[in-house]
């Protein structure tokens, strides 16, 4: 077994744009009901968040979807919401580049560690398409 994941390529490879925006607009939504978190609550919206984004599909605005499972978590109207939706379509944008730029980030260090692995496979690679030529 090589231990990778057969799921891999169905899903994002992170959703860390997906999961800030969840706990940053929970927070938000707390914050013009005048409602105030304790510690205990914010630890629950962050998990949550985190949570939710993992389990939320690629797709644009999916996070609205499981955001209701994040005000649920910590006793936040849901229908507020509808503030939220207003300005969805710009904030995707964001959560978009957090979630690409933390891909190809993930990228450049598994490249730099892996250089001289993959150096020696594009050469064996080369060798063996040399032989079958032959």
């Amino acid at each position: 077994s090589s231990g990778i994941n057969a799921e891999w390529p169905l899903r994002p490879g992170n959703m860390d744009g997906t999961a800030l925006y969840e706990a940053v607009a929970c927070l938000f939504i707390a914050q013009v009901n005048g409602i105030s978190l304790n510690f205990g609550q914010v630890i629950v919206t962050g998990l949550t968040a985190t949570l939710a984004a993992v389990g939320a599909a690629g797709i644009p605005s999916a996070g609205l979807v499981t955001m209701v499972m994040v005000l649920n978590a910590v006793g936040l109207p849901v229908d507020m919401l509808a503030v939220i939706l207003t300005v969805d379509w710009f904030l995707d944008r964001f959560r978009t580049m957090t979630n690409v730029m933390g891909d190809a980030l993930g990228c450049a260090v598994v490249q730099s560690m892996c250089s001289k692995e993959l150096a020696e496979m594009d050469q064996d690679t080369e060798l063996q398409m040399v032989g079958e030529k032959s």
